[in-house]
Formats: C-alpha cells, sequence, structure tokens
C-alpha cells in the first residue's frame, strides 16, 4: 500500500460577503507552521488544501482553525493523500514580485533585475515570499527608511526576506530573529542563497524572553494582537532618531496599534494593501 499523508482541506464560503477571510485565515496558517498550501475551486469559493510541517499537528491545527473560523462559513475537512511531493507542486507556480527597488524571486526565477536589487527566497515554511501583502508593505517602507550603514533588528524573521532586503539596501549590521525553529531553518537556506551567511546574524529567540540590543532600524511584521501585547517591548528597541516599521495589522486593528505606540513614537506613515496595513514610527 502507497504511503499516506495527513492534510486538511478548507472549504471557505462566498467570498462575496468574506472578502478578508483568505487573508484572515492565511495568517493564521503562518502561525500553524504549514509545508505547502495548494489552491482549488474558483475566486469566489476557492478549498485550499493544507500541509503542515508537521503532519501530527494536523488535529490540534484544525481545532485552532475551527475556533477562530467557524463562525465566518470556513469548513474543515480531514484528508488523507497519497505522500507526493505537495510542497513542490504548490510552490513551483511563485513567480517573482517586485516592490519598489526591490525584487524578490524563488530560485527557478532568479535571474537579475535589469534595474533594482534581487532577493533569493526559497518558499517553505518561512513566512515571507513577498507575495502577501504584510511583506510587500513592509519592503516598501524599508525602502523609504535610513538604512544604509546602519543596525537593523528583524523581530520574526519568517523566511529572512526583510533582513535580507535591508542587506541588499546596505545596512552593515543585521540581527534576523524568530522563536520558531522552522523559520530560522528557512532563513538559514535563504541568508545561504544569497551569500549573506556572514553578514546577517541570524538567532533563535523570543522577544518576550531574550534580550536584544537597539537598533537604528527595527521591522516587525507580526500580528496585530502579538504587536499591542508587547508595543513596549519592541519600541524600546527603537534608537533615538530611529525608524520602526510594523506590519501583520488588519484595518480594524490599526487605530489600537497605533495608539499602542505613540505612547514612545512619532508616527510617520501608513500604508495599506486591501484588508492590511502597515505603519512608520520614528523616535525623536
Amino acid at each position: 500500500m502507497a504511503p499516506t499523508i495527513r492534510c486538511l482541506d478548507l472549504i471557505f464560503p462566498n467570498l462575496a460577503d468574506h472578502p478578508e477571510l483568505p487573508d484572515q485565515v492565511s495568517l493564521a496558517l503562518d502561525d500553524l507552521s504549514p509545508a505547502a498550501i495548494h489552491e482549488a475551486g474558483d475566486d469566489l469559493a476557492p478549498t485550499w488544501r493544507v500541509f503542515l510541517a508537521d503532519p501530527r499537528r494536523t488535529d490540534a491545527a484544525a481545532m485552532t482553525l475551527a475556533a477562530r473560523f467557524a463562525s465566518s462559513g470556513l469548513r474543515i475537512e480531514h484528508v488523507e493523500v497519497d505522500d507526493e511531493d505537495w510542497a513542490a507542486r504548490s510552490q513551483a507556480h511563485l513567480t517573482r514580485v517586485t516592490v519598489g527597488r526591490m525584487t524578490v524571486a524563488p530560485p527557478w526565477d532568479a535571474a537579475p533585475p535589469a534595474d533594482g536589487l534581487l532577493v533569493v527566497v526559497y518558499p517553505s515554511t518561512g513566512f515571507g515570499t513577498g507575495h502577501h501583502q504584510t511583506t510587500r508593505l513592509c519592503l516598501a517602507l524599508l525602502q523609504q527608511a535610513d538604512v544604509a550603514g546602519r543596525r537593523i533588528v528583524d523581530l520574526g524573521t519568517g523566511s529572512g526576506v526583510l533582513a535580507l532586503a535591508a542587506w541588499r539596501l546596505g545596512a552593515s549590521d543585521i540581527e534576523a530573529l524568530d522563536y520558531d525553529e522552522d523559520a530560522i531553518v528557512n532563513a538559514q537556506e535563504n541568508l545561504r542563497l544569497n551569500g549573506a551567511e556572514s553578514t546577517i546574524t541570524l538567532r533563535q529567540a523570543d522577544l518576550r524572553t531574550d534580550a536584544v540590543a537597539p537598533a537604528d532600524v527595527v521591522t516587525a511584521n507580526l500580528t496585530g494582537a502579538l504587536l499591542l501585547a508587547q508595543a513596549l517591548a519592541i519600541a524600546a528597541l527603537v534608537r533615538p532618531g530611529g525608524t520602526l516599521i510594523l506590519s501583520g495589522i488588519l484595518a480594524d486593528e490599526v487605530d489600537a496599534v497605533s495608539t499602542a505606540f505613540r505612547a514612545e513614537l512619532a508616527q510617520v506613515d501608513v500604508a495599506a494593501e486591501n484588508e492590511w496595513r502597515a505603519l512608520r514610527f520614528r523616535r525623536g
């Protein structure tokens, strides 16, 4: 008998009534360490087949998603399929994404751009291929910051894409942090792909318990809830005259997050794409 692998089918309701639901589910899945997501159905009623990096966590993931999204009409079904290379199938369609001067590309689409900077990212469990709105918003705001020759801290680095973008923009001291071991493994591979292993310090750490030295630019593409809970600790990492870039914030969270950080910093900018927001602050 051929080996099988456990996965989940996420069956969305009609998105005309819930246009924000795919983005919300996508962000929730990031916390569950997906190995691959295979999309089917149509634009108004898609189905996602989700494979976790650790299939043993499938039951717990289903319960987490049901608790958050069943009331919005998301159906979750357990499935066992032949153990094919679903990760490769799901990722093969990804191509480059360009934001301003920065192009983020998978290895199979990594020809250097004629005009601009290239970051190569291998899609994996680490969040950040450039295809999600929250990453694109961060990339745009990062290019507006004073990065060259500065110290950068990237909180929740995921794939390492923002740390690599800062490196391409000329940052001289970069520290990329994530509490998730799978993300660290993915980020290490991406540092190697870009030749940045000796330039970017990658560390498995949790902001809530581990010390982090302040920086001139701090990026934090997390979640609205985590940003609110750790606002004081994150703001404290920004040096005088420095910049803080926040993302992973839904439109209905932006006022609360903005207020929490304005207690310590001056808000400079807000960027928006669909239901997502990113904020830029400066310390005077």
